[in-house]
């Protein structure tokens, strides 16, 4: 038997191009094609697809309506597979698909979408239980692992963190010894240790405080990432 497959997008255009791809597979039936997310919903209730191909963005919010309905799905239709098509390639957005486990979904940017077979992989891999992330996305998490790995903020001792992190939110020398119970005179200290091992000694007060905050914001945001994957 055919897998049978429900689309969502509220791109009639979209829509239409995939049907037409997954129509030429015989191993794929589309069951239906809808515009918005309660729709797709209700299509799922009453048809049971195998495996619903899904856009990231549709009414009523255009934010991340196709993952939210692929974690909704995960409890009231754990059967059902979800291929999840995206024009972002930013790892948040697969990391929150498989926040609740990788099984029985896929995450493949809509520039793939005109090679039927990669569509049809990811389709046949959460149909048999499997996953697919765009070779993309997986080389954005590499290459944000490597970046984490390689920071000059490793060398930073713990202390010397929670006081970036202080520096991070905005706050002054003062305010920083305030929040963590320290001497002014000890938070210069650990702000000059932290500029010196991040080689931001020779910048303006200014400009070495705003870098040291992105360097941080930055590296925390990969790292965040990194640990949802793992």
């Amino acid at each position: 038997m055919p897998i049978t497959v429900v689309l969502g997008d509220d791109s009639l255009i979209v829509r239409e191009g995939v049907r037409q791809l997954l129509d030429s597979d015989p191993a794929v039936e589309v069951v239906a094609a809808v515009g918005d997310v309660a729709t797709l919903r209700d299509v799922c209730n009453r048809e049971r697809p195998d495996v619903v191909v899904t856009d990231i963005r549709m009414p009523p919010t255009n934010t991340d309506d196709g993952i939210r309905l692929a974690t909704e799905l995960r409890d009231t239709h754990p059967e059902i597979g979800v291929v999840v098509l995206s024009q972002f390639d930013d790892p948040i957005y697969a990391l929150a698909l498989l926040d609740k486990g990788s099984d029985r979904r896929a995450y493949l940017l809509k520039e793939r979408v005109h090679n039927r077979a990669e569509l049809t992989a990811a389709i046949h891999a959460v149909a048999g239980g499997g996953s697919m992330v765009d070779p993309k996305i997986v080389e954005r998490l590499v290459h944000a692992r490597g970046i984490s790995e390689n920071s000059p903020l490793n060398e930073l001792t713990a202390r010397e963190r929670e006081v970036l992190g202080e520096i991070a939110q905005g706050k002054s020398n003062m305010a920083i010894a305030e929040s963590l119970f320290l001497t002014k005179r000890a938070v210069e200290k650990h702000i000059n240790a932290i500029f010196l091992k991040l080689g931001l000694a020779d910048a303006e007060d200014v400009s070495k405080r705003v870098k040291a905050a992105l360097m941080l914001l930055a590296e925390t945001r990969y790292q965040t990432h990194d640990k949802e994957l793992q």
